[in-house]
């Protein structure tokens, strides 16, 4: 069985539907409205905007029967990508100015309040070695949220950021 969510554009399960299995960059052209969303396995971020831009919601396996559960202003999801589940180690490098300058901090862990824990409130850059993570703006995995890939990022804005306010960092794991 493949992961996939199902979304529709009536909350509560109810009216059309439509099956996503993987990634999708404009799920506009589908339906023009997403009032609740099933997660049948595995785990998904949704974004606003086309081209995972925008503002993100983290979805693991469950029910969703509207837009306040995935903790949603509106029924505005137009691109979602599935995130896959990780089997090695969690690694990532921050950095305290872009392209990779200044003060480094490993981390392969949780971290539930950055400024404890790292003296710093905001992340200029990163360098993800293994595993998919979420950067939330507030400490204790509160407020916006943005997926981290394995990968580099030179800014902030690369992972969709509007500051390089970083609160709290969690694994994305056992889902």
């Amino acid at each position: 069985m493949g992961c996939y969510f199902h979304y529709d554009d009536i909350a509560d399960f109810l009216g059309p539907s439509v099956e996503c299995t993987s990634e999708c960059r404009d799920l506009l052209c589908q339906l023009n409205h997403c009032n609740s969303i099933r997660v049948e396995c595995g785990a998904f971020m949704i974004y606003e905007s086309l081209e995972f831009a925008g503002t993100q919601y983290f979805l693991r396996k469950g029910d969703y029967p509207d837009y306040h559960s995935w903790m949603g202003c509106n029924d505005s999801i137009r691109s979602c990508r599935l995130i896959p589940q990780e089997s090695g180690a969690f690694t990532m490098r921050l950095y305290e100015r872009i392209e990779f300058g200044g003060q480094v901090m490993d981390l392969a862990d949780d971290c539930p309040n950055v400024v404890e824990r790292f003296h710093k409130n905001d992340i200029f850059s990163c360098n993800v070695k293994g595993g998919h993570w979420l950067f939330y703006e507030h400490p204790h995995y509160r407020g916006k949220m943005y997926l981290i890939r394995p990968g580099v990022y030179n800014r902030f804005s690369e992972w969709g950021g509007r500051t390089a306010r970083v609160g709290s960092i969690r694994r994305i794991m056992d889902y």
